[in-house]
C-alpha cells in the first residue's frame, strides 16, 4: 500500500526543520526526507535576526538558544585612521550568534518531541501532481524505490533543488562575481567582541565577528582569481582590520561564492519553495537563513488552516506573492551591500563620509539595524484582496510587520488573527470589534488598547499588518476575513 502524508518536506536543513516543526505544532502531519546520509555538521550560517528568535521562542527553546549563543550588542562600522561608528542595538534590533549546527540540533529535537523525525539518506527522483495530491518516487540509498503519496509536498532541498528542477521551475538571476573568505578560529588581540565589526578602509573590507567556543569568524572580499592559504586570514586582518590581531589557530579556512536569485514561481499546485530553494544572495548582512524561517511562517499557518477546514484553499495564493516580494525586497539590500567591495578609493571615501554624516544626525542607526532585523520587509495586498479602508499615518499600512507594541502571539492560538482597536474605552469600535471576535472565534481575537489615538489594526498569524485604519464602521473587516474563513462563510451575508 503507498504510504501517504498531509505534508512531504524534501531536505533536513534548517528551513526544511522548522516548516516541519511549524506544521506539527499546529497538528499537521509534516514528514522530512533529506537526500544526505546524516545530519551535516559546522557553523555555516550564524546570524539569527529577532523575527527568527521570536520563532525559537514560541516553539519553546529560546532559552536554550541564548545560553549556546553570542548575542550581538552593537553593529561597529571602522572606516580606517581610527574612525569608528558604533551602532548600539535596542533589543528589538539585536541578532544572537548560534552555529547552523546548533540550530539544526534544536529544531530535530523540537520535532520528535512533536512526533515527527527525518528520513535520512532517500532522494526524490519524481514528481506527479494532480488535482488530490502529489505522488513522489523516492530512491534510497540501498537501491530501493518506492512511491508515496502527499496531500502537499514543500521543497526545501537548497540552491540545487531537485523539486525546483523536477517542476521546471527557473531560478532567475546571476552569480555574485566576488570570492568570500571564510575563516573561523581563535583570534588574540583587541576588538569589539560584543559587535559585528566592518572594517571598510580603502584597502577593503574585513568582517570579524565572535562565536561560540571562544572563537572569531573572519570573513573578506578577496581579489579576482585569489586562491586561500593558512596566512590568508592574518594578511586580510593586517591590512584591513585594526593592527594588532594575530590569528592563533584556525579550523575553517576557506572561499565560497553567492548567487543571486529568486524562482520565478514559489508554488506550483500542490508544491511550494522555501528557502535556498526559492532564493539565493549575497550572505551579508546574514540575512538568508532568516529569509527561509519567513517562508516556513508564512506558509504553515496557511496550509494548517487549510487543512484543519478554517481557511479557504485560496489564502495559498497569496503565498508565492508575498514571499518572492519578500526575497526580491532582501537580494536588492544585500546585492547593494555586497557591491560595496568592488569600490574604488574614492567611491570608498565618499560613502564613508556619507556613513559618518548619517551616523552624526541618527540617521544610520533608524535605518540599518531595523533593515538587517527585517523589520522593514513589506507585503504586497494579496491575503485580504483589493479593500483600501481608510488609514491613519499613525499606523502600519498593510504588509508591513507589527508595530513593537504588539503583544507575541499567543501559544495556545497561533493562527488567530488580532483585531487590535485603539481609542477611550468607549470606543464604537470596540463593540463591533467584540461581536466579530464572537461570530468568527476560529479565526479572529479582539484587544482593545486605551491611550492611543482612535483606529484599529488587524494583525495578521505570522506578525504582519492586514489592515489599519481609522474608519469607525468594521463591516469591510466582517466581509474580508468571511472571504477567508471556511467554517464560517454565514458572515458573508
Amino acid at each position: 500500500m503507498t504510504q501517504h502524508h498531509r505534508v512531504l518536506i524534501i531536505g533536513a536543513g534548517p528551513c526544511g526543520l522548522m516548516t516541519a516543526c511549524e506544521l506539527r505544532r499546529r497538528g499537521v502531519d509534516a514528514v522530512v526526507i533529506d537526500a544526505s546520509p546524516e545530519p551535516p555538521r559546522g557553523s555555516r550560517a550564524i546570524l539569527l535576526w529577532p523575527p527568527t528568535l521570536r520563532m525559537f521562542r514560541e516553539l519553546g527553546f529560546g532559552a536554550e538558544a541564548d545560553r549556546r549563543g553570542v548575542p550581538i550588542r552593537a553593529l561597529s562600522y571602522h572606516l580606517g585612521r581610527g574612525r569608528a561608528l558604533r551602532l548600539e542595538l535596542e533589543q528589538v534590533n539585536a541578532p544572537l550568534i548560534l552555529p547552523q549546527e546548533d540550530t539544526d540540533e534544536l529544531l530535530t529535537r523540537k520535532l520528535e518531541s512533536l512526533g515527527g523525525k527525518v528520513e535520512w539518506g532517500v532522494t526524490l527522483t519524481a514528481v506527479a501532481q494532480d488535482d488530490d495530491g502529489v505522488t513522489v518516487t523516492l530512491a534510497r540509498g540501498d537501491g530501493a524505490s518506492e512511491e508515496r503519496r502527499a496531500d502537499w509536498l514543500i521543497g526545501a532541498d537548497g540552491v540545487r533543488s531537485k523539486l525546483r528542477d523536477l517542476l521546471g521551475v527557473a531560478f532567475e538571476g546571476e552569480p555574485l562575481p566576488i570570492t568570500f573568505l571564510l575563516a573561523e578560529g581563535t583570534v588574540s588581540g583587541a576588538y569589539d567582541r560584543d559587535a559585528i565589526n566592518y572594517y571598510i578602509g580603502r584597502a577593503g573590507g574585513v568582517l570579524i565577528v565572535s562565536i561560540p567556543g571562544g572563537k572569531v569568524r573572519i570573513s573578506a572580499p578577496l581579489p579576482p582569481g585569489s586562491t586561500v592559504e593558512p596566512g590568508t586570514a592574518q594578511r586580510m586582518l593586517d591590512e584591513r582590520g585594526p593592527g594588532g590581531l594575530r590569528v592563533e589557530e584556525l579550523v575553517t579556512n576557506t572561499t565560497f561564492h553567492s548567487q543571486e536569485r529568486v524562482a520565478a514561481k514559489l508554488r506550483v499546485g500542490r508544491c511550494f519553495l522555501v528557502g535556498d530553494a526559492a532564493h539565493t544572495h549575497s550572505v551579508v548582512g546574514g540575512q538568508g537563513l532568516n529569509l527561509g524561517f519567513g517562508d516556513a511562517r508564512n506558509l504553515a499557518w496557511k496550509l494548517a488552516g487549510v487543512l484543519d477546514g478554517r481557511l479557504r484553499p485560496r489564502v495559498l495564493d497569496s503565498y508565492d506573492i508575498e514571499r518572492r516580494a519578500a526575497a526580491e525586497q532582501v537580494v536588492r539590500a544585500t546585492s547593494r551591500m555586497a557591491r560595496q567591495a568592488k569600490l574604488g578609493p574614492f567611491a570608498v571615501w565618499v560613502r564613508n563620509t556619507l556613513m559618518t554624516l548619517a551616523h552624526r544626525s541618527g540617521a544610520l542607526a533608524r535605518r540599518i539595524p531595523p533593515m538587517l532585523a527585517g523589520w522593514q520587509i513589506r507585503y504586497p495586498d494579496a491575503l485580504l484582496g483589493p479593500v483600501a479602508p481608510s488609514r491613519a499615518r499613525a499606523l502600519p499600512p498593510p504588509g508591513a510587520c507589527s508595530p513593537e507594541w504588539t503583544v507575541e502571539r499567543d501559544a495556545d492560538h497561533p493562527d488567530t488573527f488580532e483585531l487590535v482597536t485603539l481609542g477611550p474605552e468607549s470606543s464604537p469600535q470596540r463593540a463591533q470589534a467584540a461581536e466579530l471576535s464572537r461570530a468568527l472565534a476560529t479565526l479572529v481575537e479582539h484587544r482593545h488598547v486605551v491611550g492611543k489615538d482612535p483606529g484599529y489594526l488587524l494583525l495578521r498569524p505570522d506578525g504582519f499588518v492586514a489592515a489599519s485604519g481609522v474608519s469607525a464602521d468594521l463591516g469591510w473587516v466582517r466581509a474580508a476575513l468571511a472571504g477567508l474563513s471556511a467554517s464560517n462563510k454565514e458572515l458573508s451575508r
